[in-house]
C-alpha cells in the first residue's frame, strides 16, 4: 500500500478529530439527557436522589473528557510553553476513576513537559486505556533527557486488544484510505513527533501493548 496519509489536508484531520471527540462524549452527554428526562417523570424520593446522582455522574464524565480532549487535540494555551505533569496526570487519572479494573502507575521523572509532549502522552494513555478491554495495569512514564522528552505507556492485561491499523499509524504507515476518527489522534501525534525529529514506536505483545515516543527538544 503506498502511504499517502500526509496527504491529508489539516482541516480534514480537524474535521476527523472532531468526530472522535464527539463520539467520546455521545454516551455521556446522551446520559444526561436521559437523566433529565427521567428527572421531570419521576415523583418518588429515593427514584429522583437516584437520578440526581446519575446526573452529577454523567456531568463529571462529560467535564472530564472535554477537559482531556482540550490539551489532547486542542491548543489550549498555545503550543509553546511547558506544561506541569500534574495537569495530564489528572486528565489521566479522571478517565480512569469510573473503571476500577484499571490500576494506574506513575513513574515521572520531570516536573514539567513541552506541550507536543503532553499531547503524545495523553494520546498514548489514550490509546492503552481502549486497548484495556478487561482491565489490567496502565504504567506510564515520562523524563527529560538532554532536552529530548522521553514517553512510555504500557498496558498489560489478560486481553490487550490493540487495532494494528492504529499501529500503522503510530509508524506513519497509514494510507489515506485507512485515515478515520479511530486512527485520526495515532496519526495526529505520528505527524507532530515527525515535525519535531522525533518519532513513535510500539510493541504488542501476547498480554502487554508497549508504546513510546522520544521527542527532541
Amino acid at each position: 500500500m503506498t502511504d499517502t496519509s500526509h496527504d491529508l489536508s489539516p482541516l480534514d484531520l480537524a474535521s476527523l478529530l472532531c468526530s472522535r471527540l464527539c463520539h467520546d462524549l455521545l454516551s455521556p452527554v446522551g446520559a444526561l439527557s436521559n437523566g433529565l428526562e427521567l428527572l421531570a417523570e419521576e415523583r418518588d424520593p429515593e427514584m429522583r436522589k437516584r437520578c440526581m446522582e446519575l446526573l452529577e455522574q454523567s456531568a463529571r464524565t462529560s467535564a472530564d473528557k472535554l477537559k482531556f480532549f482540550r490539551l489532547a487535540f486542542g491548543a489550549a494555551g498555545g503550543f509553546g510553553e511547558a506544561v506541569s505533569v500534574e495537569e495530564p496526570k489528572a486528565l489521566i487519572e479522571a478517565l480512569v476513576a469510573g473503571n476500577a479494573r484499571i490500576t494506574l502507575n506513575w513513574a515521572l521523572g520531570t516536573g514539567s513537559l513541552p506541550k507536543p509532549a503532553v499531547k503524545v502522552l495523553l494520546n498514548l494513555a489514550h490509546i492503552a486505556i481502549d486497548a484495556l478491554v478487561r482491565g489490567g495495569t496502565l504504567d506510564i512514564g515520562a523524563e527529560v533527557r538532554d532536552g529530548a522528552s522521553e514517553i512510555v505507556v504500557r498496558a498489560a492485561g489478560p486481553k490487550t486488544a490493540f487495532d494494528p491499523v492504529i499501529g500503522r499509524a503510530l509508524d506513519g504507515k497509514l494510507g489515506a484510505g485507512e485515515l478515520s476518527s479511530r486512527t485520526a489522534p495515532a496519526h495526529m501525534i505520528q505527524q507532530l513527533a515527525a515535525s519535531l525529529g522525533g518519532g513513535l514506536q510500539y510493541a504488542l505483545g501476547d498480554d502487554a501493548l508497549v508504546m513510546g515516543a522520544v521527542l527532541p527538544g
